[in-house]
């Protein structure tokens, strides 16, 4: 019989196995390939001394094609949960060192489990995905392990932050988990994420494409849209992380958390007065204004590479979190596009989801005009931003720059949209089209009858622009609530911020909507 002591070193033996993972050549491999392990990369990203694992002597119950004799410690994948400044967060990271990190049935087990404790808990979840996908051994039960993934994903939706993080291969139905959370953050070199690698691709289209030039962190952030973040290397990925989490809540029952600023709230911005230039068709950065505005000028934004047009992001204005969304006049004008329109309405759902304010900055001459565009379905995704926002119920503060034109004055969050408070400069242009197009139309048979039609367009033009192309026709009809001192811009922000932190709106109960996908 054995005794107490013979059982306790059984068991440091068993979790020392498990800890070892794939055993040290394959720890070295991963090491060489500029990857930390498993293990590495949770005591990295949590606070230290604060992870607990669960599930450590889990074991698959595979017998085919030589798995009964194969030992795959911990199953391929560390779970449990521990604290990220403090705040519970649970969390898995798959071993690539044990089979590759593919998912097989008990490894999904392991997975579903911390993702129910993490809706139950109501507490971020984090999944640090490195595998080569699914065990072709298991079969379909490891097709039936990505189902039930998904399936949480989904249920998990607006209910806690679910975050990916791509730190290795993801690849077959292993990226549609990733692409259901939140945020996917990506490393430069290491990361990849596509449906099918380059040798099918090559050999069904005959196509030749790099792994990275397919589905690397750039791809990703820059050209698809799949993921949000881009790092150079774990650590800066890590620290991205923890800074997203510091403006959220830990789920949708919660305020976003509050930080106390030295930023006085009633700061006077005179840089603001004259940011904007005369030249109605010379473009300046949005981001400079978001910047002066906000506490301690620090803008976190998100998907900074992708539809740079829209610009979208979290700051804190008066130590509360809010999103920002803005057109970038310095990218295509600032033109409402496809990507542009997806990129924000996506932003605003989550924003609306978990209790965060919006924040937008319009300027905008309109939507991009082209066979491309409207082939593409613009019609079909800028409905989905005009959706977003009627559909949000958090605070929505508007403020208009310069330019507001047509159908894109309306979908950048105006008064009919829902908007609870509408600013504008003394610079904004608001109307159905500028005033170029609008002269071409309205005043078309004097300038054709004039004896010098260019000298009555541009006189035309100017007569439009001063009675329409002017913030004070909306503001007669109450459609902007006042026109401001761009100086004033934050001091009118917070005042209007803490008026509407007691906002309490409702739509007509359904099931859901069905948003124009």
């Amino acid at each position: 019989m054995e005794t107490i002591e013979q059982k306790l070193k059984n068991l440091q033996q068993k979790r020392k196995i498990v800890e070892q993972g794939g055993g040290e050549k394959r720890i070295q491999k991963q090491h060489e390939s500029g990857k930390l392990t498993a293990r590495e990369r949770i005591e990295k990203l949590l606070d230290e001394g604060s992870f607990v694992e669960i599930d450590t002597f889990v074991e698959h119950r595979c017998i085919q094609f030589d798995m009964a004799e194969t030992k795959a410690p911990g199953e391929g994948v560390v779970t449990g949960y521990g604290t990220i400044n403090g705040k519970l967060v649970f969390v898995f990271a798959q071993d690539f060192t044990v089979i590759g990190g593919s998912l097989g049935e008990m490894h999904a087990a392991k997975i579903v489990k911390v993702m129910d404790m993490a809706m139950k808990m109501g507490a971020p979840l984090i999944g640090l995905n490195d595998s080569g996908g699914a065990r072709i051994q298991e079969g379909v039960d490891a097709l039936k392990g990505y189902g039930e993934i998904f399936y949480r994903n989904t249920l998990s939706s607006g209910v806690i932050p679910q975050i990916s993080v791509i730190l290795g291969p993801c690849a077959g139905g292993a990226v549609y988990s990733p692409a259901l959370t939140d945020f996917v953050f990506m490393v430069s070199g290491t990361s990849k994420m596509f449906i099918t690698g380059p040798q099918v691709i090559k050999a069904v289209t005959g196509e030749e494409v790099t792994p990275e030039d397919l589905g690397g962190a750039r791809a990703h952030n820059q050209t698809s849209g799949v993921a949000h973040f881009m790092s150079e290397n774990e650590e800066e990925c890590f620290d991205q992380i923890k800074k997203l989490l510091s403006y959220l809540p830990s789920n949708n029952l919660e305020d976003p958390p509050f930080e106390e600023t030295e930023d006085t709230n009633i700061k006077i911005l005179p840089e603001l007065d004259n940011i904007v230039p005369a030249d109605p068709n010379k473009p300046y950065d949005m981001k400079d204004i978001i910047k002066m505005v906000v506490d301690k000028g620090d803008f976190f934004e998100v998907q900074s590479l992708y539809a740079q047009n829209m610009i979208t992001g979290f700051a804190r204005l008066a130590g509360h979190t809010v999103g920002i969304l803005a057109n970038q006049p310095r990218a295509l004008a600032g033109c409402l596009d496809i990507n542009a329109s997806d990129k924000a309405a996506r932003f605003i759902r989550f924003c609306d989801a978990f209790n965060i304010p919006l924040i937008t900055f319009t300027d905008t001459p309109g939507y991009l005009p082209g066979v491309a565009q409207e082939h593409g379905g613009i019609i079909r995704h800028g409905a989905k931003l005009l959706y977003a926002y009627s559909e949000a119920t958090v605070p929505k503060i508007t403020v208009i720059t310069r330019k507001a034109y047509g159908g894109a004055y309306i979908a950048m969050c105006s008064r009919h949209l829902g908007a609870d408070q509408v600013f504008a400069w003394p610079t904004a242009e608001i109307a159905v089209m500028g005033p170029e197009g609008a002269a071409n139309i309205i005043f078309r048979k004097e300038i054709e009858e004039s004896s010098d039609p260019i000298a009555t367009r541009n006189e035309k033009i100017e007569e439009y622009r001063d009675k329409f192309a002017n913030p004070y026709q909306a503001a007669a009809r109450g459609y902007v609530d006042d026109v401001i001192e761009p100086s004033t811009t934050r001091v009118k922000l917070v005042s209007a911020m803490e008026m509407l932190m007691s906002k309490r709106e409702t739509r007509p109960a359904k099931k859901h909507g069905n948003i124009p996908l």
